[in-house]
């Protein structure tokens, strides 16, 4: 199949105002989603649509809209609501699909549009062929919808309450455990707050004041080091940093050490009782070893949680996630949700019977390094199998042995080479990463980004 033009590995992103994410591509994106979905036999479509905190959500938004009501669809307006909401009120409302309009941790100039579909999954390659083939064609070609068929707008009502009812059912009762939360000024800012004090925490809450332009600003899952500080200067039990869109979150122990989705994957696995979990590639090896000392197999995937879900999906397995926090409970819900996953942690905390930095003493994780480096676009694809990168690799994975790993790949949405080693040595790491990055300089002409 051919490569989709527009679609991502997470939808389709860019800086808002300049093509593709302008007004009038969101109005296509509407047409073309609208007609994908009566091809599948709904001859009037309703989706659900919900934003993040940006400047242009409302732009594209509401362009979306009125493309999907040219073509005969409906659209309930959820407003600001994180992604993983949408998902689940596009199942709960019967709606043909979901759309976000979101650039998760992407600075607050830049935009997407993500969809859902009835079963508030990512859509089939598939299903985003055929509305990237609808967009190229001229809408004066489709036949004309007129009158009553036109398509209705209408507002949730309800905003994100059923949401949140859904968020406390798994939840566990935290019974004046002092909680940080970092909103990143983002789609939690609301609903996280709600939701934590409902179920007995004391929360001490930072970055939840959008004012469009400051969604992920030196703040969130992305920015922690503010988080860290505060935990320990006012003696939180523990820290919470959401993503701009909350699909995602990290935790923050008391003594201010960050808790990646390594160890949320660790901590969660050993409390479910799992055999199995699905990590990426970049997953740490000191955690793979721990969570194979107990039992429990780590199965690496291609980095991006739609690859873990697929494996997941494959091996009728429940848990798998990334280092970022993006984690995946099948059982609970389709798609990464970064209120759930710190609500998951937090309550498979309490079931061990040991606080969370006592997690963390005990989980070993190995030195990671990463190095980028530059290259040209056209020549990206083919370096990986350069003889003088090949050569360099084999050094690095003959000199690490069992101790450790490298991972070399291009980057899925820069013109970037990653460089990925990991071993039981920060400097010697370090010297590896450096021999392989002149290596590839070599190969390209590049320089290190």
């Amino acid at each position: 199949m051919a490569d989709r033009t527009f679609f991502g590995t997470d939808g389709i992103r860019g800086v808002a105002g300049k093509a593709p994410m302008t007004a009038s591509f969101a109005y296509q994106m509407g047409v073309a989603a609208t007609e994908a979905l009566k091809d599948k036999g709904d001859a009037a479509p309703k989706l659900v649509l919900g934003t993040d905190t940006r400047r242009s959500g409302d732009m594209l938004a509401q362009a979306l809209s009125a493309g999907v009501m040219s073509r005969g669809g409906s659209v309930i307006s959820l407003g600001i609501i994180p992604t993983p909401g949408v998902s689940f009120l596009t199942r709960t409302l019967g709606a043909q699909a979901g759309v976000v309009i979101s650039a998760s941790h992407n600075p607050f100039e830049d935009n997407g549009i993500k969809f859902f579909n009835d079963q508030g999954e990512k859509l089939s390659d598939d299903l985003e062929h055929e509305i990237e083939g609808y967009l190229e064609r001229d809408e004066t070609t489709l036949e004309p919808v007129t009158a009553a068929a036109i398509g209705t707008a209408q507002r949730y009502r309800r905003e994100d309450d059923d949401y949140t009812q859904f968020l406390l059912e798994h939840a566990p009762f935290l019974d004046g455990l002092r909680v940080g939360l970092d909103c990143a000024n983002g789609a939690a800012y609301q609903i996280a707050p709600k939701v934590f004090q409902k179920i007995g925490a004391r929360i001490d809450v930072t970055n939840a004041h959008p004012d469009g332009l400051n969604i992920n600003l030196n703040c969130g899952s992305t920015h922690p080091e503010a988080m860290k500080e505060r935990v320990k200067k006012l003696e939180l039990d523990v820290g919470v940093t959401f993503d701009g869109d909350a699909d995602r979150s990290l935790l923050i122990d008391r003594k201010g050490r960050l808790v990646t989705g390594d160890h949320i994957l660790a901590i969660c696995a050993l409390a479910r009782g799992e055999t199995s979990v699905v990590a990426t590639l970049m997953s740490n090896l000191g955690v793979e070893r721990y969570l194979s000392e107990r039992g429990v197999k780590m199965i690496r995937t291609g980095v991006g949680d739609r690859y873990v879900h697929e494996a997941l999906r494959e091996k009728s397995l429940t848990l798998g996630g990334e280092q970022s926090g993006h984690i995946l409970y099948l059982d609970k819900a389709p798609t990464g949700d970064g209120l759930m996953t710190a609500l998951q942690t937090l309550a498979a905390v309490r079931k061990s019977g040991k606080p969370l930095e006592a997690w963390m003493d005990e989980i070993p994780e190995y030195p990671q390094i990463l190095r980028n480096v530059r290259v040209a676009p056209e020549a990206k694809a083919g370096l990986a199998n350069n003889e003088g990168i090949k050569e360099a690799v084999a050094k690095v994975e003959q000199a690490l042995g069992d101790d450790g790993r490298i991972n070399l790949r291009p980057s899925g949405t820069e013109p970037l080479i990653r460089i990925m080693i990991e071993g039981p040595d920060q400097s010697y790491i370090e010297e590896l990463a450096a021999s392989v990055a002149r290596a590839v300089e070599t190969a390209s002409g590049a320089f290190e980004a």
